[in-house]
């Protein structure tokens, strides 16, 4: 695609302040094109951690930053807080606002928790994609703790004490470990009539195994360090229902008051917005300099994007590919601009597995090297540390990893009820 000479500045709208719109902005810097950055939260949010918002250890300020902050020092971008409704004729449809116009759009709108066609199973088992669905989570979590206080019924105090995790992966994997320490650790001396150490957590995974992605014998280290940690792993066993009452695997019914859901996600509408076919998981299909076929102004990355990857497997949707693409896709759009021969097509980097086990473990696996244990544990911190942005949130999450690693205390236990009073 050429970029004819003209007299008013290029626009580039990108839509999503994530890992991969924000760095594809990140890289227009100098390019002379104007910006327009289209997000439904005016926040940039660093998602790996989420879970840690949910179980107490971090507070949601030390893992997203205002995007107009981050925005402060680039006059070409405007920043646009609006849920897009569509795509129609050049333009981006808001919500309550006039039409954005583009010559090129950038659509970097991330994934959504997929429930598989359940419709009833959100409101039961919230997925943790945004702060409010972690404070959500953190809530229930504290409040099953606090109505197990005062619960006389026995049968009613065990479900409110079990907590259940859907999903085997690295999130999974991550929440049920830091809830099995919060029982079994932090708050052990905290109640005077429940004993937290009767605490039930349970992870749920269709799979044979946890951590499918890993090899099976960091699956294996992690289930055993699971095990050593009191959690009851249910591996091979497909959720087949979710009530108030509890999950149900088969026939089974598991009493519980928490559930809580990361078995997988789907892609954002964007396909409907766009008119264009998308996979069973929502992606969409792009070239290899990752514009939608046939339309060459239009670019998708991020979990959005369907992009081949090795052995017949697509990109994974993870943090570090989606940083990638919309750092590729912003040089592809500055070599347009200046006339210059485009990049070569894009190719990802993979940079590793990572997942911890509580607060001490952790498993990570890149190519040839497989490492558990603490090691592994202050290379995964190492890690998501450098990914943070700004000085102040590194050295503010550091600290919260050490204290709560020296001291097992976490500092964000506040039980705040949400604006409608309800759950």
């Amino acid at each position: 695609m050429q970029i004819q000479d003209r007299t008013d500045p290029h626009h580039v709208a990108v839509i999503g302040a994530g890992f991969a719109g924000l760095q594809a902005v990140k890289t227009l810097d100098g390019s002379g094109a104007r910006i327009t950055l289209i997000d439904r939260k005016n926040h940039h949010l660093f998602q790996p951690l989420l879970y840690q918002v949910a179980t107490t250890i971090l507070s949601p300020s030390e893992i997203a930053w205002p995007i107009r902050r981050l925005m402060r020092n680039r006059p070409e971008v405007r920043t646009v807080m609006a849920t897009v409704k569509g795509i129609d004729g050049g333009k981006v449809l808001v919500e309550g606002g006039e039409p954005i116009p583009y010559d090129t759009l950038v659509i970097a709108t991330g994934s959504v928790p997929a429930y598989f066609g359940h419709d009833d199973w959100p409101a039961v088992a919230p997925g943790l994609k945004t702060l409010e669905d972690a404070t959500q989570i953190r809530r229930r979590i504290l409040l099953a703790f606090e109505q197990a206080e005062v619960e006389p019924d026995p049968a009613r105090r065990r479900a409110l004490m079990t907590f259940a995790v859907i999903g085997g992966g690295p999130t999974g994997v991550e929440l049920v470990g830091v809830i099995a320490e919060l029982a079994h650790r932090t708050l052990r001396k905290e109640f005077r009539r429940i004993d937290p150490d009767e605490t039930q957590v349970i992870l749920i995974e269709a799979g044979p195994r946890v951590l499918g992605a890993f090899p099976e014998c960091l699956s294996a280290y992690a289930q055993a360090a699971l095990t050593r940690m009191g959690v009851d792993l249910r591996l091979g066993q497909p959720v087949t229902a979710l009530t108030q009452g509890g999950v149900q695997i088969g026939q089974e019914l598991i009493p519980s008051a928490t559930v809580v859901w990361a078995a997988g996600v789907a892609a954002s509408p964007a396909a409907k917005w766009l008119g264009v076919a998308a996979d069973r998981g929502g992606r969409i299909a792009v070239e290899p300099d990752l514009s939608v076929v046939g339309r060459p102004e239009l670019f998708v990355i991020g979990d959005l994007a369907a992009v081949p990857w090795a052995e017949g497997t697509l990109v994974p949707q993870l943090a570090p590919a989606a940083k990638q693409q919309g750092a590729y896709v912003g040089r592809v759009i500055k070599a347009r601009l200046a006339g210059q021969a485009p990049p070569p097509p894009f190719r990802y980097r993979h940079a590793g597995n990572l997942a911890t086990i509580g607060r001490r473990s952790a498993v990570v696996h890149y190519g040839k090297v497989k490492l558990t244990g603490a090691l592994a544990w202050w290379i995964w911190g190492f890690a998501h540390i450098l990914f943070l942005i700004g000085t102040r949130n590194r050295v503010v999450v550091a600290w919260s990893w050490l204290w709560t690693y020296l001291r097992g205390q976490n500092a964000a236990r506040l039980i705040v009820d949400p604006p409608d009073g309800k759950d």
